[in-house]
């Protein structure tokens, strides 16, 4: 059986179930936030940026396919939560990393409080 091009334009679970019918996921398939994404079916290549917020600090995984190669990097880092950015319909457009605020932790602030008494 010959295998199908791959689908380097797929953003989420939602669309990944529309353009490539047999997927199976299990679980979460959208724990990982598509952060950025540039990609070519003509020339066959795909590089992306993707995270995964702990609510402390972010993994973050970026990926680089050229043809049947792939490359793939995981790191955590610390400090940091995604911020999406959604149009007047209420859907997300964008998503960048940013620093946490000091008001996003009131639950660390309520430890270091005690911590200091």
């Amino acid at each position: 059986m010959a295998r199908t091009k791959k689908t380097l334009s797929n953003l989420d679970v939602k669309g990944t179930k529309k353009q490539v019918p047999d997927v199976e996921i299990f679980g979460n398939g959208d724990l990982f936030k598509l952060i950025s994404k540039a990609s070519s079916q003509k020339e066959g290549w795909m590089k992306s940026t993707k995270g995964c917020d702990l609510g402390v600090g972010c993994v973050i995984q970026v990926t680089t396919q050229q043809g049947d190669n792939i490359a793939e990097a995981l790191t955590y880092v610390p400090g940091v939560t995604i911020e999406e950015e959604f149009n007047t319909e209420g859907i997300c457009i964008g998503r960048k990393i940013v620093p946490i605020v000091k008001t996003s932790l009131p639950w660390i602030e309520k430890i270091i409080a005690k911590v200091k008494k």
